[in-house]
């Protein structure tokens, strides 16, 4: 019966959370209206979050590229449809595996710091204290840290899926004789400019969720070092349940209807 209560009041304050962050998106929508951005503290954040995921990001699309490649490439020579290999690894990257995989990454990594690094603030009164200077904490540290993830997610997203199809190239051409020309023309053939802007939406839509629900939990941060690890690890939780649920309506959206890619 504890442990039923216990989960309980647990929901209840992960629920209250979620809605607190809802708010304080609003709350940065609305503070960007009226312009107020550090742009300091706004470059700060960006170095951040781009040139300092870009390794782990990248080597992370890389692979998945080349493990793509491996499993589709083996079943389509079967069925004789080696020359689409290379426009399926486009449309899986650019329309889901590159925005998704790119926001897992700053999920973990930057969303993860925001909300320790503004839990810790929080719990040693220096929100407080930029109450007392009369200094806006959303102004000052969460618009930066928003504007930052949308802004460089579709950066890390691009460079991303130009890795991806580049590990996908390396193994269809040195393991299943696939020529890159090939392999580039029907990559071509299957990608629409739609698909690449979709890609961007996703990251900024992606960027600005990670940085928000990192900011929140930071800011609802209680009970010390404690509250501080327990808030870490729920907003990055929290921030890759949110991507996974807003991937599927914006995919739901987006592409609806037949497909109109040329063999």
């Amino acid at each position: 019966m504890t442990n039923q209560t216990s989960t309980r009041r647990g929901f209840v304050i992960w629920f209250e959370r979620l809605l607190a962050a809802i708010l304080l998106g609003g709350q940065v929508f609305f503070h960007l209206l009226k312009s107020r951005i550090h742009r300091r503290n706004t470059l700060e954040q960006m170095s951040l979050v781009g040139p300092e995921s870009l390794t782990i990001a990248l080597v992370t699309a890389g692979f998945v590229g080349m493990v793509f490649t491996i499993q589709v490439a083996r079943e389509f020579i079967h069925f004789g449809a080696a020359s689409t290999v290379g426009g399926v690894l486009s449309l899986a990257l650019t329309r889901e595996l590159a925005p998704v995989l790119t926001a897992v990454v700053v999920a973990g990594r930057v969303g993860s710091a925001f909300a320790a690094e503004i839990g810790t603030m929080r719990v040693t009164e220096q929100i407080d204290a930029l109450y007392m200077l009369k200094t806006d904490p959303i102004d000052y540290l969460v618009v930066p840290r928003v504007l930052a993830c949308c802004m460089m997610l579709p950066v890390l997203n691009l460079l991303s899926l130009m890795t991806g199809m580049a590990g996908g190239l390396l193994i269809a051409d040195s393991l299943y004789d696939i020529s890159p020309v090939v392999f580039l023309k029907s990559a071509r053939n299957f990608l629409e400019l739609w698909d690449l802007l979709t890609s961007i939406i996703k990251s900024i839509v992606f960027g600005g969720l990670i940085a928000v629900i990192g900011c929140s939990w930071g800011l609802t941060t209680t009970g010390g070092a404690k509250g501080v690890g327990q808030s870490t690890t729920t907003a990055v939780v929290t921030a890759l349940l949110a991507v996974f649920v807003v991937n599927f309506f914006l995919s739901w959206f987006m592409f609806q209807g037949t497909g109109t890619a040329s063999l």
